[in-house]
């Protein structure tokens, strides 16, 4: 059991959690949400930067055993909540809590996801093809064994930008008629038969042909980008005036969804002089939030050596202002 609690307890250092706490600026008496909690990293950081409560969500159950130990060293500060991020409204209005001082999203698969086989996200190592992050609802390859051809290069092409997108989607297709398609490493072969490895200028290694396939499977199995618009949108309801978004993706078709999300509740999506004649007004509600950066944050060149998986991460930041919600969130 102590083995299992020093595990628990390991300090895991998140990508930008620097720049994060910056964006944040944690203060005592404070109520943050970490929607993504994983390893709790970013929860953990937060806790030691002021005195301040931190709810944590997270749909996988493999969080629960860092949680348990972060409620252990920060007794009566932290609190973990099972479920998704999109919910954190209801999540914590369950225990009457209305408004926050702050909420933190790092958006995708985690590492300790990637990095364990069993769990289906990986390409690099043999396992059983699931990619559910909650480990509930159809697997990926239920997606792979029953969709349609045209829905499934449709799928490959929206989520993973992979330009053989029909080739990937006939292959699987022909690769199911013979056998069922159980694991990574069935898959993640039968797309390297059709897609080439892309080149990489200064002598960087090529990014494997099936890492398309795969992202575009587990945004799908986890509808992933739904949920960023659902989380978006509970975190300009529950902010308090002043209180402060950040969010860390790792891809560009959920940078494009934070991006346009801010830029628009920021006022900052155009003005009355790009209108052309016959258009309708521009929007004149209120700004609900006002830019902290204006342009995505990456990582210091070294935190990308240190970490290569650290190199694609953005984060764009905003603070509340006193402006009503833009949009009433629909009951899930």
């Amino acid at each position: 059991m102590a083995a299992n609690r020093t595990l628990a307890s390991a300090p895991h250092i998140p990508v930008l959690l620097p720049e994060v706490l910056t964006a944040l600026q944690p203060q005592d008496s404070g109520i943050y949400v970490d929607g993504t909690f994983g390893r709790g990293g970013y929860s953990r950081a937060t806790l030691e930067a002021a005195d301040c409560f931190v709810w944590a969500i997270d749909r996988d159950p493999d969080a629960q055993p860092q949680a348990a130990a972060l409620e252990a060293d920060h007794p009566n500060r932290f609190r973990f909540l099972s479920g998704c991020f999109g919910d954190m409204a209801e999540l914590l209005a369950a225990h009457d809590i209305d408004r926050v001082t702050g909420v933190m999203l790092d958006i995708g698969v985690s590492s300790v996801q990637l990095d364990e086989a069993d769990r289906g996200f990986s390409f690099r190592e043999d396992g059983p093809l699931d990619m559910r992050m909650g480990k509930t609802g159809k697997t990926a390859a239920d997606v792979v064994n029953q969709l349609d051809e045209k829905v499934l290069a449709d799928i490959i092409y929206k989520y993973g930008e992979e330009r053989a997108s029909r080739a990937v989607a006939r292959t699987i297709v022909n690769a199911r008629s013979e056998a069922p398609i159980t694991r990574t490493g069935q898959l993640a072969d039968l797309v390297r038969s059709v897609v080439r490895a892309p080149r990489k200028k200064g002598g960087k290694a090529p990014i494997d042909p099936a890492t398309r396939t795969f992202q575009a499977l587990r945004i799908y199995v986890n509808d992933e980008l739904g949920e960023l618009e659902r989380g978006l949108q509970a975190a300009e309801e529950l902010l308090q005036p002043g209180g402060r978004l950040a969010v860390v993706t790792f891809h560009s078709l959920e940078d494009r969804i934070v991006k346009n999300f801010l830029k628009e509740r920021s006022g900052k999506s155009g003005g009355e002089s790009r209108r052309l004649p016959g258009e309708p007004p521009a929007d004149t509600r209120a700004p609900s939030f006002r830019l902290i950066t204006r342009k995505p944050v990456s990582p210091s060149p070294e935190e990308a050596r240190a970490n290569p998986r650290a190199r694609s991460a953005r984060l764009r930041a905003a603070e509340r202002t006193d402006a009503p919600v833009w949009q009433e969130r629909e009951a899930a």
